[in-house]
C-alpha cells in the first residue's frame, strides 16, 4: 500500500501510528449553524491528500472535497442546506443547491421545469434532499489494503405513486486519490414508473481557470440552446470570471473503450507553475449514455459541471414526446458507477487525454 510517498506493509504502518485513522479513516459529522444545522455527514480520509465530506442527508452527495488542501468542486453561497428547506416548486431547488463535488438529480425527473403528464415538476427533482438511512460505515484491511466504505439507502416515495430507492456504496483505498461509487436505483413499487438520474459534479478553482480544458472523447456534440450554439466553438475551453456570463450547457455522446467505459476530465495545465492539476470521471457509457456540460464562468459562479446520466437535461416531458424516457417496471433494478478522482500533473493529464483521443479513434464519428 502507497502512502507517505512510499510503500508499506500493513504491520509497518501499525507500527508507525496509535490508530490507522492518523493515516485514514471515516469519522461521523454532524453541521451545526444556520441552515445547515443538523445535516449529518462523514469525512472520508484516504491519507494520499484525498479528502471527502459525504453529507447523509442530503442523498449521501458528495459535499467538500479536497486534495491536499487544494478544493476541486466549486461552492455555492446557499452552504450545506438542511433538506428541510428545499422548495420543489419551479427553480426552488436552487435555494438549497451548495454546488459541492457531487450532486444527485433524479430520481423520476431532471431538467428545467415543465408539465409532464399532468403533473408540474420543478428543477432536478428530489434525490439530493432525500435524508439516507445508513447502512455501513466502516474501515477495513483487506488483501493487505485498508478500505473504507460507507454506505446508505434513499427513498423517493409518493403514496398513489412512485415507490423507488437508491442504495449507495463509496469506496476509498488508503493511499488512492479517487472515489468509487455504487448506486443501484430498484423500484419498490407496483407500477411502472419514471427513472431519470444524472450525476451533477462541478469543477471549480482552481482546476477550472484561465486556460483550463475540458478532455472529452466526443462522437457528438449539439448545444440546448441558441445562446449555447454561439459559444459551440469554444464549449472545452474556459477564460476567467466573466461578468453577467449566460450558462452554455451541451449535449455529448461519447465514445468508450472495448470494455464500455468512457470518461472526461478538467484539468489545469498551468496549475502550480506548470506542474497541472485535474479532475476526472469514469463511468460504464451503457449504464450513463447521455453526457451533459454546464459551462457557467460568471463571476462567483464560476465552475464546470460534468454530467453523466441516463438521459439528456431537455425535461421529462420532451423526453417522453421524443421516446428517450426511461422506466422501471415493478421490482427492476438498474445499477450504475461512477469513479472520481485526481490529475497530479501534467504527464497524468497527458496520458488522461491520450487514452480519450485513442477511445475516439476506435468508433466512427455520429
Amino acid at each position: 500500500m502507497k502512502i507517505c510517498d512510499r510503500e508499506w506493509k500493513r504491520e509497518e504502518l501499525l507500527k508507525r501510528v496509535g490508530d490507522i485513522s492518523q493515516l485514514a479513516g471515516i469519522r461521523r459529522l454532524e453541521l451545526a449553524e444556520g441552515n445547515e444545522k443538523g445535516v449529518e455527514a462523514a469525512e472520508l480520509r484516504s491519507g494520499s491528500g484525498l479528502r471527502a465530506v459525504i453529507l447523509l442527508s442530503r442523498a449521501m452527495d458528495l459535499g467538500f472535497v479536497e486534495y491536499a488542501g487544494r478544493p476541486l468542486c466549486w461552492r455555492s453561497p446557499v452552504g450545506d442546506a438542511h433538506p428541510a428547506f428545499y422548495e420543489p416548486q419551479e427553480d426552488g431547488w436552487l435555494r438549497t443547491f451548495y454546488g459541492g463535488m457531487m450532486n444527485t438529480c433524479g430520481l423520476t425527473y431532471f431538467g428545467a421545469p415543465c408539465d409532464d403528464a399532468g403533473k408540474r415538476l420543478g428543477v432536478h427533482g428530489r434525490a439530493s434532499h432525500l435524508p439516507a438511512r445508513l447502512l455501513a460505515s466502516e474501515g477495513a484491511w483487506q488483501d493487505g489494503e485498508y478500505r473504507l466504505t460507507l454506505k446508505g439507502r434513499i427513498r423517493e416515495s409518493t403514496l398513489f405513486g412512485e415507490n423507488v430507492s437508491l442504495t449507495r456504496t463509496y469506496t476509498m483505498t488508503a493511499g488512492e486519490d479517487r472515489i468509487l461509487l455504487h448506486d443501484v436505483v430498484e423500484n419498490e413499487g407496483y407500477r411502472t414508473t419514471e427513472h431519470m438520474i444524472l450525476y451533477h459534479v462541478n469543477v471549480g478553482f482552481p482546476v477550472l481557470d484561465e486556460g483550463s480544458e475540458l478532455l472529452l472523447p466526443v462522437r457528438s456534440t449539439r448545444p440546448l440552446t441558441e445562446h449555447a450554439a454561439q459559444g459551440l466553438a469554444d464549449y472545452n475551453r474556459f477564460g476567467t470570471p466573466v461578468a453577467g456570463f449566460q450558462e452554455q450547457v451541451y449535449l455529448h455522446r461519447l465514445a468508450a473503450d472495448g470494455q464500455g467505459r468512457t470518461g472526461a476530465a478538467l484539468v489545469n495545465r498551468r496549475f502550480n507553475q506548470g506542474q497541472g492539476l485535474g479532475v476526472y470521471i469514469r463511468f460504464p457509457e451503457a449504464e450513463l449514455p447521455c453526457f451533459n456540460q454546464w459551462k457557467m464562468i460568471g463571476e462567483g459562479t464560476y465552475v464546470v459541471g460534468l454530467e453523466p446520466a441516463n438521459a439528456f437535461v431537455i425535461t421529462r416531458a420532451r423526453a417522453r414526446a421524443d421516446g428517450s424516457l426511461q422506466f422501471l417496471e415493478p421490482g427492476e433494478r438498474r445499477q450504475y458507477h461512477l469513479e472520481l478522482g485526481v490529475l497530479h500533473s501534467n504527464a497524468e493529464i497527458e496520458s488522461f487525454e491520450g487514452e480519450m483521443k485513442g477511445l475516439v479513434s476506435r468508433e466512427p464519428a455520429r
